[in-house]
């Protein structure tokens, strides 16, 4: 009976098949990002499998990866849950273990090993699940539910500021205790010292370390303001800007081009905010390379 049952099913299969009508299959359901970059002030790249790639608006982030930024740099980023990562100057980020559990629950440990960190939950989207994510700056622990925080890794301090919700606190020599009062701060600077309400004008200025700058470099999804770098290059002259700014956490290509029926090659940096932000990357590269032309437009 068993063979006859099988045998008749493919029957039924190729008949339907020959008809023209076919079986509804299910749809290919797009796997959510578990973390994206959304703006970049350059420079700021990723160590990803010993090699340095630098960040662009859009790119996926996966585990294992830890992003930098260089001075006078900012870095958003989106995570699965909706929420925002923002990464100020000199900083580096760990992103491991992060995944979408069954139940729709987002994980992550994110590291903080060094510069000004701010998780701020559902800053993109709402999320209708639950949260378990750990962050960690310096050696001090902050598990983080529905919590909006702040924190500092120094090589003299390590700061974590409850802006919002709670978090629960592991000390480096292990004590554990709960913040839930706005703006208060835990300090560890070689010894745990008290929480602490913070200033309001305190709170401003940390907050303000983790915000991209108007005009400073941003580059979005969006952009539309690029900075051309032109000085009749031939092809390996390109390439080796090309590859030395990538090195130092700019988003460059190779744009060939003519020049009096000749073949020549350019380099250029895309997707600025404004005009301001591709005209503050150009002369910061000026700065750097002032023998080659920067030209600066749409």
């Amino acid at each position: 009976m068993v063979t006859r049952f099988s045998t008749g099913a493919a029957l039924l299969a190729l008949t339907v098949g020959a008809s023209g009508v076919s079986l509804a299959q299910p749809k290919a359901v797009k796997a959510v990002p578990l973390a994206t970059v959304e703006a970049v002030q350059m420079p700021a790249w990723v160590e990803r499998g010993g090699t340095s790639i630098p960040l662009t608006p859009g790119m996926e982030l996966r585990n294992g990866d830890e992003v930098r930024t260089a001075g006078r740099s900012r870095l958003l980023i989106r995570t699965a849950d909706g929420s925002a990562a923002k990464l100020g100057e000199n900083a580096a980020l760990s992103l491991n273990r992060m995944r979408l559990r069954e139940g729709k629950v987002f994980e992550a440990e994110m590291k903080v090993s060094e510069g000004a960190f701010r998780f701020t939950p559902e800053y993109f989207a709402q999320f209708r699940g639950e949260r378990e994510v750990v962050v960690g700056i310096g050696t001090v622990m902050a598990g983080i539910r529905r919590a909006e925080l702040w924190g500092k890794s120094a090589p003299d301090r390590r700061i974590v500021c409850l802006i919002a919700g709670k978090v629960d606190i592991t000390e480096p020599n292990g004590g554990k205790f709960t913040m839930d009062e706005r703006f208060t701060a835990y300090t560890n600077d070689g010894a745990s010292q008290p929480v602490v309400m913070v200033p309001a004008n305190q709170l401003e200025e940390w907050e303000a370390e983790t915000e991209t700058q108007d005009g400073k470099g941003v580059s979005l999804r969006r952009g539309k303001w690029k900075v051309t770098i032109s000085a009749k290059f031939s092809h390996n002259d390109a390439l080796d800007l090309y590859e030395g700014l990538r090195r130092s956490g700019y988003a460059t290509e190779i744009i060939p081009a003519k020049v009096d029926d000749k073949r020549v090659y350019n380099v250029r940096l895309s997707r600025f905010e404004t005009k301001k932000d591709a005209e503050a990357v150009a002369a910061d590269l000026k700065g750097q390379r002032g023998e080659f032309e920067y030209k600066v437009g749409i």
